[in-house]
């Protein structure tokens, strides 16, 4: 099959590669398409995020969607031809954390374009059964393969406890800031404040989601007393203005990917009671996620801006830099 493969920093070459083989209870997905991610960027730049370092060639994108070719000999037949939506990760299953449910946090975590695990840039893609939904005909490929995304909004927004009434502020209006608006509006917030400093990606979020958007450079946001504050940037600086405006009780969830070690308010956080987490990727959320797909509470397809076959990956690696760019996708079958 063929792969777009990273051998270094802005170096990629499509090459050849043996078609993965199937363990008893996986299944064959002929990829139909790939969004790219905010960390598929970064590895291409940088050649590594925090521990996870490139250090042989790489397939990236994990954002994935395609139809089922074959089956390991423990999966029903039935399946092949199926459309499905990819989790692409396979936990170990047996550790403590994923028996507790938290199999997100399995420490034996093999995840899809995370070194050493190659992604769906390529043809086909091996993923145990449980992990390949089946969607509707009423869902599209892209939007199928943006579940991935939309699953972090869903951890998210739940880990933030938003609900019906429940009033939100989102820092930064890139892919996954818009898709956190939606999913907060799916889940009944009644008031989703969206920060960016970009006033394309503002007004891309009044569209998707936000019931009113602001500049941080001139809109303070410091009072407006949220019930929970999400942040999508990594900015110190928004990170540091979302939990000043949060109420007492209330949950600050970082879900962007910045410095290492951020300054924040302690004194605010103790005296407010505030609830601080970090969130890393999901867990059970897809099912969810294809169902607000297919209701219409959240819209996937309109984020798609910019479209590639597999030769044309790494174009689709730095079109985000452009104006009105919001979301690319790779069509390894073109």
């Amino acid at each position: 099959m063929s792969a777009a493969v990273l051998s270094a920093p802005h170096s990629i070459a499509i090459e050849p590669l043996e078609v993965p083989l199937l363990e008893s209870d996986q299944v064959l997905v002929r990829v139909a398409a790939v969004g790219v991610c905010g960390s598929d960027v970064h590895y291409y730049e940088h050649g590594r995020i925090g521990p996870y370092v490139v250090n042989n060639p790489l397939v990236l994108g994990h954002e994935l969607s395609g139809r089922i070719e074959a089956v390991g000999e423990n999966v029903d037949p039935a399946r092949i031809g199926e459309r499905v939506a990819v989790e692409p990760q396979k936990p170990c299953r047996v550790c403590e954390q994923c028996k507790a449910g938290r199999y997100n946090l399995c420490p034996r975590m093999e995840f899809f374009a995370t070194p050493p695990i190659d992604g769906a840039f390529s043809e086909f893609v091996a993923i145990q059964s449980d992990f390949a939904f089946a969607i509707p005909d009423s869902v599209s490929d892209e939007a199928a393969a943006l579940m991935e995304p939309l699953s972090v909004g869903i951890w998210a927004n739940k880990r933030a406890e938003v609900g019906p009434g429940s009033r939100v502020l989102i820092a930064g209006a890139g892919p996954i800031g818009v898709i956190l608006a939606q999913t907060a509006r799916a889940f009944g917030a009644s008031e989703v404040f969206v920060t960016d400093i970009d006033e394309g990606r503002r007004e891309i979020a009044s569209r998707f989601g936000a019931t009113r958007v602001l500049n941080p450079r001139v809109d303070a946001v410091e009072g407006l007393e949220v019930d929970a504050f999400i942040d999508a940037t990594g900015a110190p600086s928004a990170v540091r203005a979302g939990i000043s405006a949060v109420r007492p009780a209330g949950r600050v969830i970082l879900v962007g990917l910045g410095a290492d070690d951020v300054e924040i308010p302690i004194s605010v956080i103790q005296n407010k009671e505030i609830w601080l987490s970090g969130v890393f990727r999901y867990a059970n959320t897809w099912p969810l996620a294809i169902e607000l797909v297919r209701s219409g509470k959240v819209n996937l397809d309109d984020l798609v801006t910019a479209t590639f076959g597999l030769a044309d990956a790494e174009r689709a690696l730095t079109i985000g830099r452009e104006p009105g760019q919001l979301k690319a996708v790779v069509y390894p079958g073109r």
